[in-house]
């Protein structure tokens, strides 16, 4: 039998954690910061979502041995000039605050001229550590809309808000299965994937 290929998530975000963990083939052995509790958090000081993808990988990856896996994602909405961005989950002013970054969100879109489209897509930036050095950057993305109608219970973020292209519910109203195969998230791990697979890791 293979040994497990140890790989550690660099977040405490149960939600995220258990979304990656979910798309990974089964000889991952996956680790994330809440086991690593001692280890101080990373500020996301970067301007976009790849900075601090490589940012959080990179420190993290120099304080642990093996791969580190890293991901920074959230909400960009055309008509606010990309706006959530990289401060999806603190929008508010709260960190992780869904329901007033939801919320906000709603607001800034209702101030927008009657008629202003709602496209927007979620973006994942993924970046693959070792030793403090980045092996491999991946970006997924999600092509959708934003509905004024929250709707659904699962997910998390602006889940009850994104309605991907192709699809007449929210992101929160699709099963958890159908959510990993067509994410942000899941475009991102499928390149990490292939290139795990290349490169023999």
């Amino acid at each position: 039998m293979t040994n497990p290929t140890i790989l550690t998530i660099a977040t405490r975000n149960a939600h995220k954690a258990q979304e990656i963990a979910a798309i990974l083939p089964a000889h991952f052995s996956v680790h994330t910061l809440a086991d690593y509790p001692t280890l101080p958090d990373v500020d996301e000081t970067g301007s976009t979502f790849a900075e601090n993808a490589a940012l959080k990988a990179c420190t993290i990856s120099a304080a642990l041995p093996g791969l580190v896996l890293a991901d920074d994602s959230g909400l960009c909405v055309d008509a606010l000039g990309g706006a959530p961005g990289v401060y999806s989950a603190r929008y508010a002013g709260e960190h992780g605050n869904d329901a007033a970054n939801n919320a906000k969100l709603l607001a800034d879109l209702a101030a927008m001229p009657a008629g202003t489209p709602g496209t927007a897509r979620f973006m994942c930036a993924m970046c693959l550590a070792e030793g403090g050095q980045i092996k491999a950057e991946f970006i997924g993305k999600v092509e959708g809309s934003i509905t004024a109608n929250p709707a659904g219970e699962h997910g998390f973020g602006y889940d009850p808000l994104f309605v991907p292209t192709g699809y007449t519910c929210t992101m929160a109203e699709l099963p958890a299965e159908e959510k990993n195969r067509i994410s942000h998230r899941a475009d991102a791990l499928h390149q990490f994937l292939a290139y795990i697979c290349n490169s023999g890791i």
